[in-house]
């Protein structure tokens, strides 16, 4: 066989799995060339993030609300579809340097971790209500800054007896700190659990 000839099988061959494929899918050479659907409009991040705020949960609106105002903030008038990781990346230093530093603060990371995350949860209903597609989707190529070792420790045994000690032999109301302490030590509830306890009424019906 020519080289010619080869050359005209092997194009036969792509034919016709292209065919295969138009017939599988359910087009014709004419759907492709068909001009394009028109893509809604891209909103603002000003127009968007309220949408999702109301889409998402109260644990999630509470997690990324900050971070939502950071976006409004500095990219509120553009485009969703306007920036670029590289700028994601720019946007995540700035705020990393502007968050309020904490007694436990680990450089910004947590900050940066979370605006990624916020803004890939945008970016995610963006997917969802067609708006993007997931290749158009800058906050997926930008890694979130990984996590340092924590910095939390048990406290040593002899200790907490100090502290219990402390607590019932001190104070104002001994009583009750050690009935917090208590309540700590085997329930492990934060700050917020104490707060949020209520007295429980029992009520008695006659039979």
């Amino acid at each position: 066989m020519t080289t010619s000839a080869a050359s005209d099988a092997a194009s036969s061959t792509e034919m016709d799995a292209a065919r295969l494929l138009l017939t599988r899918l359910g087009l014709s050479p004419e759907d492709l060339l068909a001009a394009p659907a028109d893509r809604p409009v891209v909103p603002t991040f000003a127009e968007y993030i309220p949408v999702v705020s109301a889409a998402v949960t109260d644990g999630t609106r509470r997690v990324y609300g900050s971070y939502w105002n950071w976006i409004l903030r500095y990219w509120g008038e553009r485009q969703l579809d306007e920036p670029t990781p590289s700028e994601i990346k720019e946007l995540v230093t700035r705020i990393r340097a502007e968050v309020v530093p904490r007694r436990n603060a680990r450089g910004g990371r947590g900050a940066g971790e979370h605006l990624i995350a916020a803004l890939r949860c945008l970016y995610r209903h963006a997917e969802d209500d067609g708006l993007i597609t997931r290749a158009d989707n800058p906050a997926l190529k930008v890694a979130k800054p990984r996590r340092l070792p924590t910095t939390r420790r048990a406290v040593a045994d002899t200790r907490l007896a100090e502290i219990n000690h402390t607590a019932a032999t001190t104070g104002n109301d001994p009583a009750l700190d050690t009935l917090l302490l208590r309540l700590h030590i085997e329930t492990a509830c934060r700050r917020g659990g104490a707060l949020a306890l209520r007295p429980q009424v029992r009520v008695r019906r006659s039979a």
